[in-house]
């Protein structure tokens, strides 16, 4: 009778833990969210959607069920990347309707709104996460109820305008830019219609704390889940980004003209375009090579080669995505003080703001040997883990 009563004991105990394991795993699959994001963010071979896929993929990892809206131009097609940790993938084309540009909301915003979008959300109810305040044109059309609302700031869209219009070398772009800019600097006012704003940079945080409290930074999701401990050299100095910005074109031009002052030290510039913007310039600078990047692992080929990183910008912007990479993946990282404002991953870095000093450091540390490599880890791995980010995030929505 003893042993019968054993077993009973030993059988609801087991019935027991089995309903509590049973409701953790429901209750951890019953995480919904909408993720609104300016660009369909597969691949994730640009700044802003490489932030978005990454945060996508961590919060699947800890249990969301991700409703993805997408606006874009050109990339039309769902990836099964994108299905692999989205429930649903909703693709909206852009409005690239003229007489918007009539309207007081910036266009980047008023283009990125479609009727689908309002029977999409309200056919589940989640909070919704706003990938940028160009993708709120939502608001302006309904009321959303008592939903949670977040917004990831990815620039302060006043101040990035500002910078387009005076980095271009068109009239009209120069123009458009400028009003964009001017529009957003009353758009921006809506931060504080959100419960939360989560921004990427220190600079972005000290600015919506002076519009509202309810603002967290959580540093740019990136997908790097290990360090490479590499050699102590590498083979030149390299520089990666899109070139369809204007401050990244500037800042290329810059560097061509600089390094036919280092003759002996070869300069790759590398992207998915611009070839024909960058080849123009250097036919006199026989040290200086364009690569058309292919992928990921083509990127990370030529990172994991590179001696000396040379990164500059001619706008303040926060933390630019491509010191992340190179940190991660490659040796010397040489800048200038408008790439990084988080003190910490300043430390890992080399600063110059005039062509002078960099000249210097370049030649400096093209025969430095990298030594950094364990004190870079353990700050990158701090700064910049994506689980544990999005476990932060996790505790807002």
């Amino acid at each position: 009778m003893a042993y019968l009563n054993f077993e009973f004991k030993y059988t609801q105990k087991t019935l027991l833990l089995l309903f509590k394991m049973l409701f953790l795993s429901i209750a951890m699959q019953t995480k919904p969210i909408h993720i609104i994001s300016f660009d369909n963010p597969f691949p994730p071979n640009y700044g802003g959607v490489i932030d978005v896929f990454y945060k996508i993929k961590s919060l699947h990892q800890l249990g969301f069920e991700i409703y993805l809206h997408c606006f874009y131009d050109d990339r039309s097609e769902v990836s099964e990347e994108l299905k692999a940790i989205a429930k649903t993938v909703f693709l909206y084309k852009k409005n690239r309707n003229p007489l918007f540009l009539f309207s007081s909301i910036p266009l980047s915003v008023t283009s990125r709104f479609h009727k689908d979008l309002i029977q999409n959300i309200n056919s589940v109810e989640a909070p919704i996460l706003f990938e940028g305040l160009q993708t709120t044109m939502i608001l302006n059309k309904i009321k959303l109820g008592n939903r949670k609302l977040f917004l990831r700031l990815h620039n302060l869209e006043s101040n990035f305008y500002a910078g387009m219009s005076k980095n271009e070398t068109s009239f009209l772009k120069k123009m458009l830019y400028y009003l964009e800019s001017k529009k957003y600097t009353s758009y921006q006012n809506k931060i504080v219609d959100f419960d939360c704003v989560f921004t990427l940079s220190k600079m972005e945080f000290e600015y919506v704390k002076t519009k509202t409290e309810m603002v967290c930074y959580i540093p740019v999701f990136h997908g790097n889940e290990t360090f490479n401990s590499l050699s102590e050299f590498g083979n030149y100095a390299f520089y990666h980004g899109d070139l369809r910005l204007p401050d990244n074109k500037k800042a290329v031009s810059y560097l061509i003209r600089l390094f036919q002052k280092i003759p002996d030290y070869k300069l790759i510039i590398a992207s998915s375009n611009g070839k024909e913007f960058v080849e123009k310039q250097f036919h006199e600078a026989k040290n200086v090579a364009f690569i058309t990047i292919e992928n990921e692992v083509h990127l990370a080929a030529l990172l994991a080669n590179a001696h000396i990183n040379v990164m500059l910008s001619f706008q303040q912007a926060g933390t630019k995505l491509k010191i992340v990479n190179s940190l991660f993946k490659s040796r010397f990282c040489l800048i200038n003080d408008n790439m990084v404002d988080d003190e910490r991953i300043v430390s890992l870095c080399e600063i110059a703001n005039s062509e002078k000093e960099f000249i210097e450091k370049i030649n400096l540390l093209k025969s430095q040997p990298f030594t950094q490599n364990k004190e870079r880890e353990n700050v990158l791995l701090e700064v910049f883990n994506d689980l544990d980010n999005a476990k932060k995030l996790e505790s807002f929505l």
